[in-house]
């Protein structure tokens, strides 16, 4: 779904975009929308922008889907703003990783969890506070680092069981979104806390059309803040085009660290 390429030719009626033109998105893969894992992409120019500066081609084609992601779990669904407590659960992952720099930059208090040395190392050189959620309870890190009181904002990757971890995790009246939220959900502390759940589905535009343009504004705010040097992806490896399936296969074992990119240089 994701890309970062140049443009080759543009439709008589787009405005705004020039062959030559350096861009990214999250544009094929899903309905009638052609996948990105080709030479050429005839993309929705509703849902690209203009590739960040500093970035190279590899680097950028790594961020659209897990920012789009994030900025609105963030922003428009739970309106982060300075001086918030926010716990975002899978820290290291793809949204996980831009997530805590959006809210880092954003001037909120970041905590995150995952587990393993690595993936908590790099947490913490993100600027969040890493919990190992597989040796500390969520009772115990909302003791030390709420006093008891819960985080402002949950922000969910994992799903499953882990949505009830985050109600638990959230104070009275506070905010949790979730990217996962398939499948039975117990909302007993949802009831008991007062909490809103939000869920998140950046696929919609894709799928129905609705909020195209939405995700081409995100874009732009986003490769201002990698301009600015707030917020840089993390790229675990990368593939050429003719070994594509290696590279949906590291994913399914899912011990990758941040982004898997495919090249099609």
């Amino acid at each position: 779904m994701d890309f970062a390429g140049t443009i080759e030719a543009v439709g008589n009626e787009v405005e705004g975009y020039a062959v030559g033109d350096e861009v990214y998105g999250c544009a094929g893969g899903v309905a009638h929308h052609q996948g990105t894992l080709a030479e050429y992409l005839a993309a929705d120019v509703r849902l690209i922008a203009p590739k960040p500066a500093r970035l190279s081609m590899t680097d950028a084609a790594a961020l659209p889907l897990v920012s789009i992601t994030a900025f609105e779990a963030l922003f428009d669904r739970m309106g982060l703003s300075a001086g918030q407590k926010i716990l975002i659960h899978g820290g290291a992952g793809g949204v996980g990783h831009v997530a805590i720099q959006l809210a880092v930059s954003a001037g909120a208090e970041v905590f995150a969890t995952d587990c393993g040395p690595a993936r908590l190392a790099a947490v913490e050189k993100l600027g969040a506070t890493a919990i190992d959620f597989a040796k500390t309870k969520v009772e115990d890190y909302v003791a030390e680092y709420t006093d008891g009181a819960g985080f402002d904002l949950v922000f969910d990757t994992v799903g499953g069981p882990n949505i009830a971890t985050s109600m638990s995790a959230v104070k009275l009246n506070g905010q949790v979104a979730t990217t996962v939220s398939l499948g039975e959900t117990d909302l007993t502390m949802a009831h008991l806390r007062g909490a809103t759940l939000h869920v998140v589905y950046m696929l919609i535009p894709l799928i129905h059309g609705h909020g195209a343009a939405r995700h081409g504004e995100i874009l732009r705010a986003l490769t201002a803040l990698v301009d600015e040097g707030k917020v840089e992806p993390i790229v675990d490896s990368v593939f050429p085009l003719q070994e594509a399936a290696d590279a949906h296969r590291k994913l399914e074992r899912k011990t990758a660290l941040g982004k898997v990119v495919v090249s099609v240089g």
